[in-house]
């Protein structure tokens, strides 16, 4: 009875060993073959974005090749009209990097079910071999004995049970190791779902850019009524403007810094920047490289933050205005205010002013409206879409305005 309670006993264990180190069946086959189809589809989207990347730097150097050409209508036309195609290029690429994200969310979901079953099998397995070898503890070394019929048999089965004991030890080892991968998974699906929050923002950006590039084609085509001579008398209107603006502004600076000194009225000495608008789509950079205009008016010494008509303006900082440029026509108008830390900052293509020059205001005080739409009070020559131009300038001379702002 011994022998035959020992045998049963060791034909479970070995069973439930062969059966701990197997694989778990989990669909094998429909798994590795949606795996692969998935593989299939994302390669085929990274290919797509490839292609993609390749014409938008087809468009980049015509844009470049034009942009260095003396400017002309045709011209300024050829790089509106390739800006449009880059954007739409920049749209499909964000819509081909969400499809590829979320087939790669799909992969990594069936990826973490399938350790999670794993999982689930190898601790049952465990728990069921355990249970067995207790059930063979539970036999004492005088009935082991007893059952066997020689000494170097009864040493046979307690060197198997060390060694099941040490696969076990083993697997609960490797049960370790699939949680911190599973774990590992789930870190990485969250990941890959805020990276798909993300590009759909981007997405919106995106579009909202190829409606901007289509305005400013349409813009100027409305402007100059296909004319080369009424471009050429707004391009001079522009430069006219930007020149005086910049002079003015100047000017202003070092006037109104030399009045606060003698009238012993000091500003914040670490004055910082808040930003003038809601934080939005900044639509030009500071010097921007694709600024449509560089070549024919200069840098562009601002960013232009997307801002729609007519929003609240308010002061970045503390501080004294220094000039309101405000005819209650379409030319240019901008507002400038100066602040301590030897800052200074310009608001414009303003439709409205709320303050004066001279006049002290606080930060986030509301001191206009945004405009820049095309023909609207301030918006100026060459205005394509509402916005506001923000300049910082230190010391005099204009700065990248996103160095100074949180």
């Amino acid at each position: 009875m011994f022998y035959k309670k020992r045998l049963k006993i060791a034909v479970l264990v070995t069973f439930g060993v062969a059966f701990l180190f197997c694989p778990p069946f989990v669909s094998g086959v429909s798994y590795d073959e949606e795996i692969d189809a998935l593989n299939a589809k994302i390669k085929a989207q990274q290919d797509q974005i490839s292609a993609i990347q390749k014409r938008q730097q087809n468009y980049s150097s015509l844009i470049a090749q034009k942009r260095e050409e003396q400017s002309s209508l045709n011209n300024q036309l050829s790089i509106l009209e390739n800006r449009v195609s880059k954007a739409q290029l920049d749209l499909e690429e964000t819509k081909s990097q969400i499809t590829e994200t979320e087939l790669e969310i799909k992969k990594a979901t069936i990826d973490l079910e399938n350790t999670n079953r794993s999982i689930e099998k190898q601790k049952e397995n465990i728990s069921s071999l355990l249970k067995l070898m207790y059930r063979q503890d539970q036999i004492s070394t005088i009935e082991i004995l007893l059952a066997n019929d020689s000494l170097s048999e009864f040493l046979n089965q307690a060197k198997y049970l060390e060694n099941t004991s040490e696969e076990v030890s083993k697997s609960l080892e490797d049960l370790k190791t699939n949680r911190e991968n599973m774990l590992s998974s789930q870190e990485a699906l969250r990941a890959k779902g805020a990276d798909l929050v993300s590009l759909k923002q981007k997405l919106e950006e995106k579009k909202n850019g190829l409606v901007y590039e289509q305005s400013n084609k349409e813009q100027i085509l409305q402007e100059t009524k296909y004319s080369e001579q009424t471009y050429q008398k707004l391009l001079a209107q522009a430069k006219r403007e930007q020149a005086a603006a910049a002079a003015d502004i100047a000017n202003m600076e070092k006037v109104v810094r030399e009045k606060l000194a003698k009238a012993n009225k000091i500003l914040d000495p670490n004055a910082t920047l808040n930003w003038p608008v809601s934080k939005n789509t900044i639509t030009s950079t500071f010097h921007d490289p694709d600024y449509p205009f560089r070549k024919s008016i200069g840098e562009h010494p601002a960013i232009d933050i997307r801002a729609a008509q007519g929003s609240n303006l308010r002061a970045a900082a503390d501080g004294y205005v220094a000039r309101v440029k405000f005819n209650g026509d379409s030319s240019y108008a901008y507002v400038m205010i100066v602040h301590g830390n030897n800052l200074s900052t310009v608001y414009g293509h303003v439709s409205a002013v709320y303050v004066k020059a001279d006049q002290y205001v606080t930060a986030g005080q509301i001191i206009g409206r945004t405009g820049g739409m095309p023909g609207s009070v301030g918006s100026g020559p060459f205005c394509t879409g509402p916005h506001l131009h923000f300049e910082v300038r230190k010391n005099g001379l204009p700065v990248n305005p996103l160095n100074y702002l949180p």
